[in-house]
């Protein structure tokens, strides 16, 4: 049951019934008229300093939002991930740099913060994508990465509500984890092996195989090293959003004191969707599942994640 690729446009087309990406008409309009042709004419924008990388579902809209708060960050213009080193990267740096702000606005805009401009982005699928990081680490280096993670059977049921609503998915959720090793077989061999081929399943039906994250930290240590990697657990950042948001700050390179604690960012939750709650079954299950990965987690972050505490 192999998904056949599809080109970025009809991609993009799924991108707006997504509430994540939706912003009044003219708006985005001006934007991505400003992208394309920048994009065309060569104005080059800033290159981000860090990026949000994943995981899926595990509070990443919620932490860009809080982030774009801050008068020296600037995200992506069109405000939405822009999925470059996954699904676009045959468009080229010159176009991923076109989503960015030019650095002299940037410099201007920013002309009363307490610190220089960063830019930044967030697209939860170069965590798992199968050629992102190591494209990121040719093409930005120095560049650091945001990990988020949360319970991965929660991330699992949330990522099919997602889907689901959306248009990606169909089946229900236990229905849709036993067809995912039929629906992911062979196909980040083919991302591998295919220039520009786009993987449906991959992208939105790896719902259990995202949350194997030790594998995917892994594979991101080998290529940028522990230090230029940093982990939040969601549970600590909806819990106690401030010292969270504080250590990212610090983590990009802003001292503390550019942000005093009177003036920190409203912190607000994103796309949480209702739904009935998990079947006690399945959810056992799948913690079953993630035990031994959940196991290689604790001994890479040195504790036990949230979840398993």
């Amino acid at each position: 049951m192999n998904h056949p690729g599809r080109p970025a446009r009809d991609r993009a087309t799924s991108f707006l019934r997504d509430p994540r990406f939706m912003m009044p008409s003219v708006k985005r309009s001006v934007a991505a008229s400003l992208v394309t042709t920048r994009a065309v004419t060569g104005g080059a924008g800033m290159l981000p300093s860090f990026l949000i990388v994943g995981a899926q579902r595990c509070g990443t809209t919620s932490m860009v939002r809080a982030l774009g708060q801050h008068p020296s960050m600037f995200n992506a213009i069109l405000n939405q991930e822009v999925h470059f080193f996954d699904d676009s990267y045959d468009h080229g740096l010159q176009w991923y740099r076109s989503h960015f702000p030019l650095r002299a606005y940037a410099r201007l805009a920013s002309r009363k913060a307490p610190a220089p401009p960063l830019a930044f982005e967030s697209s939860p699928y170069y965590m798992f994508h199968p050629l992102a990081p190591a494209r990121i680490a040719r093409d930005l280096p120095g560049v650091k990465l945001v990990v988020m993670l949360r319970d991965p059977a929660e991330r699992a049921y949330s990522a099919h509500a997602h889907e689901s609503f959306v248009g990606h998915e169909t089946e229900p959720f236990e229905r849709a984890l036993e067809l995912e090793a039929e629906r992911l077989d062979g196909e980040a061999e083919r991302i591998v092996a295919v220039p520009g081929y786009m993987s449906l399943s991959h992208h939105y039906h790896a719902y259990r195989s995202r949350g194997q994250y030790v594998d995917q930290l892994e594979r991101l240590e080998r290529l940028f090293g522990r230090e230029r990697i940093l982990v939040i657990d969601s549970a600590a950042f909806f819990g106690d959003p401030a010292p969270v948001y504080e250590a990212v700050l610090r983590f990009a390179g802003l001292p503390r004191a550019t942000l005093p604690r009177a003036t920190l960012p409203n912190f607000t939750r994103y796309n949480a969707r209702p739904r009935a709650p998990m079947s006690e079954r399945v959810r056992a299950a799948l913690r079953e599942h993630y035990e031994s990965y959940d196991e290689r987690l604790a001994q890479w972050l040195g504790h036990q994640p949230s979840w398993r505490a």
